[in-house]
């Protein structure tokens, strides 16, 4: 099951009739969401690490709370560390109705980090994960839209939303094993009941047609000589029309030879070498021997991208990318269509199939499984 699947169902149905036009609900098993981030798993963060603003916030009736009201300040090594979180200051406003909101879990939580990671090569779109943490009966934000799209699905307890729509504002009760998706604008607001809530919101953050149109004209704007406007213009406007003319007619030939292929393949790059690093595990495949025999395995959410460039092959890994030889592509065709294989597996010789192995396992595109 892909990420997508997991969070909206049918991910060519969602993609196709969905994607930025309405609120959609899905149930799934329960299990398969709880598990990104339990109540266990959000009662650590809080109260066993040393986690510090901005990775966490909190909020009571639609009041962002002065970070002073739960933090501390702490040495390491001699050295000051500020904006800890002070699990005792923050258990209090939480027994008070305030709402713990954890920040960019996707950088620190390894089961949505991967879930992120995945969603992020089905959609094409950066996105991040956020949860928040409210007290039985409590709101922690006003109504308010977002500037993205967004998944929220529950891990614990339920919450019902409000939610406003073209035919005004409707009720929606979110438990674990519902998620549900709002479009990019759609104003809403959310309260827990009976029991304490745990919720996590996926956010988007679309790439858009004209962000896409700009990059490939980058170049060709860039080309229009940045010289000054003639003086005299204001008395004589007919003039500097006839420049701007000239100018328009140079920009929209050169606009016509923008090759759209090597811009999208350009954008394609972009994306897929600007990734953050997620290599959780690389420590055991770093003390790890591979040899001819050893199981190895895709990573999850890593992508695995081949551009030709003649002799040579660019390898898109995420974060970063890898040029090799193009005679040995046959090898990473079977590396992107297999889920897990040995390096006996390759249509290699048995030093070569190492060697790209255990460059692989040290770009991280392959762990020991």
């Amino acid at each position: 099951m892909t990420a997508l699947d997991l969070l909206s169902g049918d991910a060519q149905t969602f993609v196709s009739k969905v994607w930025a036009s309405r609120v959609h609900l899905h149930r799934t098993d329960p299990e398969g969401l709880v598990g990104l981030l339990s109540l266990d798993d959000a009662d650590h963060l809080l109260t066993s690490t040393a986690i510090r603003t901005p990775s966490v916030r909190m909020a009571r009736d639609g009041q962002v709370l002065a970070e002073s009201t739960y933090t501390r300040s702490a040495t390491l090594a001699g050295k000051p560390l500020t904006g800890l979180v002070d699990a005792r200051k923050a258990l209090a406003l939480f027994a008070d109705g305030a709402t713990v909101v954890f920040q960019g879990l996707h950088r620190y939580w390894p089961p949505l980090t991967r879930l992120v990671a995945e969603l992020e090569l089905e959609l094409g779109h950066p996105c991040q994960a956020n949860a928040y943490l409210t007290p039985p009966g409590s709101q922690g934000f006003a109504v308010h839209s977002d500037s993205h799209d967004v998944f929220v699905f529950q891990t614990a307890g339920s919450k019902l939303w409000e939610v406003h729509g073209q035919d005004g504002p409707e009720e929606v009760l979110l438990e674990p094993g519902v998620s549900m998706y709002l479009p990019t604008g759609t104003p809403h607001a959310a309260r827990a009941q009976d029991t304490v809530s745990l919720h996590v919101t996926l956010g988007i953050n679309q790439l858009t047609w004209r962000g896409l149109v700009e990059r490939s004209l980058r170049d060709v704007l860039g080309a229009v000589p940045d010289e000054h406007l003639p003086a005299g213009y204001l008395d004589d406007p007919a003039a500097l029309a006839t420049g701007l003319a000239d100018r328009l007619g140079a920009l929209a030939d050169a606009v016509r030879e923008v090759d759209a292929g090597a811009a999208v393949e350009a954008e394609v790059r972009r994306f897929l070498t600007s990734r953050p690093p997620r290599l959780s595990g690389g420590l055991h495949d770093v003390l790890g021997e591979v040899t001819s025999t050893t199981p190895l395995r895709r990573r999850p959410g890593h992508p695995c991208v081949l551009l030709d460039r003649g002799e040579r092959l660019e390898v898109l890994l995420g974060d970063r990318t890898m040029t090799v030889p193009a005679w040995i592509r046959p090898a990473l065709d079977e590396v992107r269509a297999r889920d897990a294989f040995t390096p006996a597996d390759l249509p290699l010789d048995q030093q070569s199939s190492l060697v790209l192995c255990r460059r692989l396992v040290r770009e991280g595109l392959l762990e020991l499984a």
